[in-house]
């Protein structure tokens, strides 16, 4: 079975409000940047990437649980981050039954989290002077 088809696997076992929003979160992050992929990571959690982990999702007893990697090094100016706060990297969004997804909102993060993994990845493909690091002079 393939990665997309866990997902959706695991979407149609979620029948009640919680696989109704984890498919509209899917749906969503699938729209807003056509180079997501998606994995399926920790024993039954989606997972998207484009040059590293943007964010994974748990679906829980009483609420979809979608947590960034890079969350705390992301502009959130409407305030989607409701936990996980105080972290260091990690930013957590938790829906429960009854949230409204802000649709431009929320694909205005992903784009951020894609952006930030994006900018990564040029960082570390840099000679060591362009991101200001002095070379290892040569050997005489």
């Amino acid at each position: 079975m393939d990665v997309s088809e866990q997902i959706d696997e695991l979407i149609a076992k979620l029948p009640d409000w919680r696989g109704t929003t984890l498919a509209n979160i899917r749906k969503i992050i699938k729209g807003a940047d056509p180079e997501i992929a998606e994995e399926w990571k920790w024993m039954g959690s989606p997972a998207w990437y484009d040059d590293g982990l943007i964010c994974l999702a748990n679906a829980y007893k009483d609420k979809v649980k979608l947590t960034f990697l890079n969350g705390a090094s992301l502009a959130d100016p409407d305030g989607l981050f409701n936990n996980g706060l105080e972290g260091k990297q990690w930013r957590t969004i938790d829906f429960h039954e009854g949230d409204k997804i802000n649709e431009t909102s929320f694909k205005a993060l992903i784009q951020a989290a894609v952006d930030y993994n994006h900018a990564k990845v040029k960082t570390a493909k840099k000679p060591p002077a362009a991101r200001g690091k002095t070379p290892p002079k040569p050997a005489k």
